[in-house]
């Protein structure tokens, strides 16, 4: 239960056909392929391949009548399983032992499932103590109040933690926000576990947890959020991150959680939803340089600049940075906002202030978000929009070290939450909305600022120059059954401006 979405990048005309090529096999082979022409669809995917193959009885021929049981989504999910980062989650036999929807359990399209948890207990049956590690290994609680252990937390994540698949960038987190993500209103020092090596101490795994009320349609379930698991590279052939997910599911447990969301960039059993990433390039010429983005065929390094060049100032009357005295107004309107979506998180007036306000007052605390408010003519606010700083490492590059990214957080308007929804209007705003955080994400110095095809989100990416990128988000949900959510995507991975997502949960 962890978030293993990796650094993502801009994707070339090439790469676009590529996909297209791919999603055209895969309609077919849902249509009925023979078994050598799934043969074939599998060996498009080996890491797909071999992870039906191994959770089947019957190898290589039980994998072929696995595929056939997948419908599109979960075929095309499967193909962005393939890179370095897949073997880190563990094979699908451990998922078949967890309490997660399965590949294949569709049932009847028409009719949907009852949703509800699938395994129930409670805490007088969970273990009170952890299982055993491994010979010359054990079980350690992170405090990150203590600098020392956070330096040790940040070490290992920005040593070893997720990579694109050519190895080129590395998240960095600094340590400010991985105490904003990590210590939330709620948080508890037990949910931040890790391995140590016996004799020499030194921290070689990790995974962490927070609470969250997490809103499934009508239902609020008492929920924690996973992310961060991380492994050394020299022990990532120990079968740890099994043992990480077993532990944080138990210390959860004990607490009487019995529900978890995560996220991941690869697949497993079974996404209840999965989102696009898309970039916006502010530096081009820096992005160029480091790989990230490509120089389109019969363009110039020139035009690229001219394309993504951006205003020196904001364009919307009454917008102002959100002060203490604004965390009540914004809670009402994101609350009233996120209302619209299939899942999202249900936030009290501290957890706003902690997630959208910078605390300035900390001089030594890094400014991690930013939020902007709107303002009308009675003081009221409108709207809000929000991004978060995550840099990546640009990893042996003789001029960049690192790339600075923004991520488009939480946004709201008024104008959304009319009845009926003017489309035209909320389109209208939100595009002005996210056209003045760029520019705001400009003054800041970042190089590029991401963002999902979750939310309200289809409405601006392509009107703003996002770009869709190589990775995908996949949401997960553990002990618990829920119907498909859409992702913002269509079948064939593009955009879907008229369903939209009915995600309005972001991840960090």
């Amino acid at each position: 239960m962890a978030d293993e979405s990796k650094p993502v990048k801009g994707k070339g005309k090439e790469k676009e056909k590529e996909k297209e090529k791919a999603a055209k096999k895969l309609q077919k082979a849902v249509e009925g392929l023979s078994d050598e022409q799934v043969t074939q669809l599998l060996d498009l995917n080996p890491a797909l391949a071999t992870e039906l193959a191994s959770s089947s009885d019957g190898g290589a021929d039980s994998a072929v009548d696995a595929l056939k049981r997948l419908n599109l989504l979960d075929i095309m999910t499967g193909l962005a399983a393939s890179g370095k980062n897949v073997k880190d989650m563990g094979a699908y036999k451990f998922w078949a032992t967890q309490p997660v929807p399965k590949f294949g359990e569709e049932g009847d399209p028409n009719k949907p499932i009852e949703e509800g948890p699938i395994k129930l207990q409670t805490v007088d049956e969970i273990a009170k103590e952890p299982a055993p590690l491994l010979d010359g290994f054990e079980w350690s609680t992170l405090d990150l109040t203590d600098d020392g252990e956070l330096k040790e937390v940040w070490e290992l994540l920005n040593g070893h933690y997720v990579e694109d698949d050519e190895a080129m960038f590395r998240f960095n987190y600094s340590t400010s926000i991985l105490k904003w993500a990590m210590m939330p209103p709620g948080w508890k020092k037990e949910w931040h576990r890790g391995v140590r090596a016996s004799q020499s101490r030194k921290l070689v795994a990790f995974i962490a947890a927070i609470p969250v009320e997490l809103r499934i349609r009508d239902k609020i379930l008492h929920a924690s959020e996973v992310n961060f698991l991380c492994i050394h590279k020299k022990l990532r052939s120990k079968r740890l991150a099994p043992v990480l997910i077993k532990e944080i599911t138990r210390l959860c447990n004990l607490e009487g959680v019995f529900q978890a969301i995560y996220t991941g960039g690869i697949v497993l059993p079974k996404p209840i939803s999965t989102c696009r990433y898309y970039h916006r390039a502010i530096n081009w010429q820096k992005l160029y340089d480091v790989g990230f983005s490509p120089l389109p065929a019969n363009s110039k390094p020139q035009f690229q600049i001219r394309k993504y060049a951006l205003p020196d100032r904001p364009s919307l009357r009454g917008l102002r940075e959100m002060q203490k005295k604004d965390v009540a107004s914004v809670q009402d309107l994101l609350t009233r906002y996120l209302a619209k979506y299939d899942m999202a998180a249900e936030f009290d007036k501290h957890e706003v202030e902690h997630w959208l306000l910078h605390n300035k007052k900390n001089a030594l605390e890094e400014q991690v978000v930013w939020t902007y408010v709107v303002e009308d003519e009675h003081k009221k606010i409108t709207d809000f929009f929000s991004f978060y700083c995550l840099e990546s490492s640009v990893i042996n590059h003789p001029k960049h070290s690192n790339v600075r990214a923004a991520y488009l957080f939480y946004y709201a308007t008024e104008i959304g939450l009319t009845t009926p929804v003017d489309k035209d209007a909320l389109k209208s705003r939100i595009n002005a909305l996210v056209a003045d955080s760029l520019v705001f994400c400009k003054q800041y110095k970042f190089d590029v600022c991401n963002a999902l095809s979750l939310m309200d989100n289809g409405l601006f990416l392509e009107e703003q120059k996002f770009g869709p990128g190589d990775g995908q988000l996949h949401y997960y949900l553990f002990n618990y059954r829920a119907n498909p959510i859409a992702g913002g995507v269509d079948k064939r991975n593009q955009l879907d401006i008229e369903a939209l997502s009915g995600i309005g949960k972001t991840q960090i």
